[in-house]
Formats: structure tokens, C-alpha cells, sequence
């Protein structure tokens, strides 16, 4: 394996952000091979070489992180006996141990993020990390006057459950189409949730994309069906969003 910097791979394998790693490393926290290094640029083979942060050895797997675009009629799923699955867009090589983060529904499209990151990928999704979600959606309907305010303050949908407080902002330009265009801002993923919304408000959603996950927005040049490896910049940015 490539030999990478010790700051940039205790990054990569969950001990910090790039700033409190090097600090741990200044602070002699770090061995490599039984020997303490305070160069947070020194070349380190994860393969090979044993790196300790605090007397603790650190795997050496290196967690994935994917972003995909996903298209409409792909279900979001690992697999699936007789649907093409978010996984499937992918080759088969590079599919083992991802899992999609969250849920888009059948016909949504946009952001998607995979890794084989457990820790990570229940945090983002976990309600009191307070992980934003922006959705765009075109609609039929009339909406409620009211219906931005109602956003706010949290919808009780028709059967009794409790939506948190999101954000409804209907934008100025409409689609060609006639539709009304909305973007709506969650921090959770209940069954059909956007749609529900929109509905409890007299709106019906004909299409539905997300746009971004906390910090990680989709990839303009990420044609429907297309992916690729998260950047660390990205990656470290999404390690701050789900800081306590």
C-alpha cells in the first residue's frame, strides 16, 4: 500500500480531525513501530508499520466513503432479489462492506452517501446530531399560506406522527413545467417524510431530489447513476459535523 502522511491517516481512521491529530502527535501521543514521532508529516505504510495513539494500536483498514447520484427506480439497498439497488451502480468490486447512509425513496434521486463506516454513517442520520438534509422538490398544489410557519414549528402528520421543526422555502423561479419549486430543510428520515409534509399542507410532490447531507453537497459533475470517492477535505468536514 502507498505510504501517507501520519497526521492525514489518523485522520482518515477516526482519531480526529486533521488539526487535533497533529496536535496529538506534537504532544507525543503517537508511536510508530514502538518509536514516538512528533511529525505529523512523517510516511507511514499502513500495511506495515504499527501506529499507536496512546499506547493503543490503530487498524489499519481504511474506511470508504462514496458519494453517489442516485437516479430514480433504483431502491435504496444493499441488495434486493429482484430490484437494482443503489449498490448495483457500482462494480462489483467495489461494493463489499458499503451500505447506503439513510434512505432515499424508489424515485428520489440525488445524494447519497455510502461508506462501511458504521459510527459514522449512524451519526449522520441520528436526529440529535442535528444534520441538515436540503431537498429539492417540485409540486403540485396549492400550499397553505401558513405552511412555512407550519415547517417550523414542526408538523403532526394526519396519522399521529410528530415531524421535528424543518424549513420550507418555496423558491421564486418556477420549474418549465408550471410546478411550484420548494427546498425543504430536515434533520431526520421518517418513511416518505418530505412527502408527507408537502401533503399535509395541500401540496402534492411530483419529483424530489437532496442536495446535500450536512456539509457534503452532490458533485455537479456527477451525472444520475455516477459516483465517486469522498475527498478528505469532505470527509474531514463531515467528521466536524457530528462532533458532540
Amino acid at each position: 500500500m502507498a505510504r501517507e502522511r501520519l497526521d492525514k491517516m489518523l485522520a482518515g481512521r477516526g482519531a480526529g480531525s486533521r488539526r487535533e491529530v497533529t496536535g496529538m502527535i506534537r504532544g507525543g501521543l503517537v508511536t510508530v513501530n514502538g518509536v514516538p514521532c512528533r511529525d505529523p508529516a512523517q510516511k507511514v505504510d499502513p500495511d506495515a508499520d504499527t501506529v499507536c495513539l496512546g499506547g493503543c494500536a490503530l487498524r489499519t483498514r481504511r474506511e470508504r466513503y462514496v458519494m453517489l447520484n442516485k437516479p430514480g427506480g433504483v431502491i435504496t439497498a444493499t441488495e434486493d432479489a429482484a430490484q437494482e439497488t443503489v449498490l448495483d451502480l457500482l462494480p462489483a468490486a467495489e461494493r463489499r462492506g458499503l451500505f447506503p447512509v439513510g434512505r432515499l425513496d424508489k424515485d428520489t434521486e440525488g445524494l447519497l452517501l455510502l461508506t462501511d463506516d458504521g459510527p459514522m454513517g449512524h451519526a449522520l442520520t441520528a436526529p440529535r446530531r442535528h444534520v441538515d438534509k436540503l431537498y429539492l422538490a417540485h409540486i403540485t398544489g396549492t400550499l397553505r399560506p401558513d405552511a412555512a410557519a407550519q415547517f417550523e414549528a414542526g408538523i403532526v402528520l394526519e396519522d399521529g406522527t410528530v415531524c421535528r421543526p424543518a424549513k420550507l422555502c418555496v423558491l421564486e423561479k418556477p420549474p418549465d413545467d408550471g410546478l411550484t419549486a420548494v427546498e425543504i430543510t430536515l434533520r431526520e428520515g421518517k418513511f416518505h417524510q418530505v412527502k408527507r409534509m408537502v401533503a399535509a399542507m395541500g401540496g402534492r410532490v411530483v419529483w424530489l431530489k437532496r442536495l446535500s447531507m450536512g456539509p457534503l453537497t452532490l458533485d455537479p459533475e456527477l451525472a444520475p447513476g455516477a459516483w465517486r470517492e469522498l475527498t478528505d477535505s469532505e470527509i474531514e468536514a463531515l467528521r466536524h459535523a457530528i462532533e458532540p
